[in-house]
């Protein structure tokens, strides 16, 4: 196997980006295929934290190539400033590291104004957007008028497309939204300034993907939030504006089917969520807030807390189909470390009935009550285990039963925010 898939089969902040950056090290390249800023993957090495919000994880690795895919949505300030971030902490980035889709569209000043002026007009209807103009440019670029990374290079091309966009954007603004209007001249000349920059960056990512397959290279795909997330099969509309999913990495990169050999799903040894939505299993009493406390369950990119509650897998079942997943990789598990009881939930029930899956109506999800499976926990530190044999018989239990329910097998085992801290089952390179 040369290329791996990796995914989140919950809500997002699985840990997706400790998994991709320890994979790194077995990979070539690293691509990220969809999503934008509104995600972040934080990673803790030799004891320093790193949050990558668009730029892929393995960025940290120095021989490894990292891409940016046209699934993106890109705000080019936030792209700037990670590269001027990472290069004040030693790790410098130029385009012989890191390569920026032609095809990815760019998120404009206009998308984060309108992105927040509803949220506002909303109400407490709000779906908890974290108002960075991911929506907005993901609705243009399916309405055919988004700014794409390749106008960047040609700046007649980029003045126009602002200029016209800025006429309805401020009319619905101003009009609708009754927010303020935004200064065309000043966006054309802040972006113009940073086209320049990000210039040197931009090529067919899809046409180097080729590239690296044609030489036998292995690369590492990594989405951003997770299955439930995803625009289409997911909470809907408490849901992301693109699709994570693993069947999104073909579009969102620019590969065929066939270049995919496996697919590994990070699943969180409990469920968390942030911002508004649907959650099943959340707890809202004491175990809820030590999950919360011991989990250090604040976004990366927002700093909002997260919901916490015990492991659905009746979501985690949904995303092993949706995904076509081979294995899993799971993490925090020490997060539950000094609890009694360990609660799983197997199935809901609707109306008196039994069901297996999430139901599509919000409706129906809101009456759905977990089934529980009730395992004992344990009290041992397992920080330092480095293989399965050194986890204690009910931790290890606990991973059988998340296998055996879902019949997917886990690979990796997290037991610490660490690289090192890993249970290496099996490499699914």
């Amino acid at each position: 196997m040369s290329n791996v898939v990796v995914v989140g089969t919950q809500w997002g902040d699985e840990g997706k980006g400790k998994v991709v950056d320890l994979l790194t090290a077995k990979a070539d390249l690293v691509v990220r295929f969809q999503g934008g800023n509104n995600a972040g993957h934080t990673l803790v090495v030799d004891g320093k934290q790193f949050i990558c919000h668009i730029i892929p994880s393995g960025i940290l690795y120095e021989d490894k190539k990292c891409l940016i895919g046209n699934g993106l949505v890109v705000d080019p300030e936030v792209l700037l400033e990670e590269i001027r971030d990472l290069g004040e902490l030693g790790t410098e980035i130029s385009p012989k590291r890191l390569s920026l889709s032609e095809k990815a569209h760019i998120i404009m000043p206009y998308h984060k104004a309108v992105d927040l002026a509803r949220e506002v007009a909303k109400g407490k209807t709000k779906i908890g957007t974290t108002g960075r103009g991911i929506g907005p440019c993901y609705e243009d670029k399916v309405a055919r008028t988004g700014v794409r990374a390749v106008d960047f290079t040609e700046p007649d091309t980029l003045k126009e497309k602002i200029t016209a966009n800025l006429e309805e954007k401020n009319f619905y603004l101003t009009k609708f939204l009754n927010a303020e209007p935004l200064d065309v001249q000043a966006v054309i000349d802040q972006y113009l300034g940073m086209a320049e920059e990000l210039k040197p960056f931009i090529t067919d990512v899809s046409l180097e993907l080729e590239q690296a397959v044609n030489s036998n290279r292995k690369i590492l795909f990594e989405g951003a939030q997770g299955t439930h997330l995803d625009i289409d099969h997911g909470t809907y509309p408490f849901v992301t504006s693109s699709n994570p999913v693993a069947g999104n990495v073909c579009a969102g990169a620019g590969i065929g089917p066939n270049q995919l050999h496996h697919v590994l799903g990070i699943v969180k040894a409990y469920t968390t969520r942030v911002g508004a939505g649907p959650f099943v299993t959340e707890l809202t009493d004491e175990t809820g807030d030590y999950i919360q406390e011991r989990g250090v369950e604040f976004g990366a990119t927002t700093g909002r807390r997260r919901r916490c509650g015990w492991l659905d897998l009746a979501v985690v079942r949904d995303s092993a189909r949706l995904n076509g997943l081979n294995s899993f990789a799971v993490t925090k598990l020490d997060v539950l470390t000094g609890l009694e009881t360990l609660k799983i939930c197997v199935g809901y029930e609707l109306d008196g009935e039994r069901i297996n899956s999430r139901p599509a109506s919000l409706k129906k999800m809101a009456r759905c009550k977990p089934v529980y499976e009730e395992l004992q926990g344990w009290q041992e530190d397992i920080t330092g285990a480095r293989e399965l044999g050194q986890l204690p018989s009910r931790a290890r239990e606990y991973v059988k039963a998340i296998e055996e329910i879902t019949g997917v097998p886990a690979f990796i085992i997290s037991v610490g925010p660490g690289r090192e801290q890993t249970v290496m089952v099996q490499n699914p390179f």
